[in-house]
């Protein structure tokens, strides 16, 4: 395969955005920190030791960074077992793997969670190679995961495409020098998805799936 399509998950292929928001929300309220539920979605994307920056501050106590992150897994964790796909996902993943693509995910999720968000999807027999939090020393917005993503399938930028639902993913793939893609169905409008490098938008998998012939991924 000389060409690679490369996937966020969060938001992309599992709808589990909002689940993030109100499992950050809540870890927050614990620690004594009010954050808005807003503020807190515009920051999904991030890994979490940058989603905790991003949203406290750098003056922060970073010693409560490790407590925070350690409640939102918990909280998140509650909902492992029924981690719904996104309309399309997994015949778009499918779709993309018959017509030659390498499909790679890149996500900042690991270990339990990264599992979890496999089975939600449940097309592994397209899905040839996988950057996590554990495979870089930078998430999104840097375009570690991106770059690591292509040199798993072995492809140059020149003949990639990444597909992410927020401004943090548009940055990373344009950093990473790769056409992108943005996607509605992570919850942010799609003039900030423009403005941050998505050469197109669409509302869903289903969405670019059945557009595809149109896309960048034609």
């Amino acid at each position: 395969m000389d060409r690679a399509a490369v996937f966020d998950v969060d938001g992309t292929l599992v709808d589990t955005n909002h689940l993030h928001v109100v499992a950050w929300w809540e870890a927050f309220r614990q620690a004594g920190h009010t954050v808005p539920m807003h503020a807190v979605h515009r920051a999904v994307g991030l890994g979490s030791a940058d989603l905790v920056a991003h949203l406290l501050g750098e003056d922060r106590d970073t010693e409560q960074d490790a407590e925070l992150d350690a409640a939102h897994k918990a909280l998140y964790g509650q909902y492992f077992d029924r981690l719904p796909a996104l309309p399309g996902a997994a015949e778009l993943l499918r779709r993309l793997h018959r017509d030659g693509w390498a499909v790679v995910l890149a996500t900042s999720a690991s270990g339990a969670e990264l599992g979890a968000l496999r089975r939600a999807i449940d097309a592994d027999d397209a899905i040839s190679g996988m950057a996590s939090a554990e495979d870089v020393q930078e998430g999104k917005p840097a375009p570690d995961p991106v770059e690591h993503a292509l040199e798993l399938a072995g492809v140059p930028a020149s003949r990639a495409v990444f597909v992410g639902d927020t401004v943090w993913d548009m940055r990373a793939g344009g950093k990473a020098g790769v056409r992108c893609v943005g996607l509605l169905c992570g919850g942010i409008p799609r003039a900030d998805l423009e403005e941050a490098g998505a050469e197109a938008v669409y509302a869903d998998p289903a969405d670019l799936l059945a557009r595809l012939a149109g896309s960048p991924l034609a």
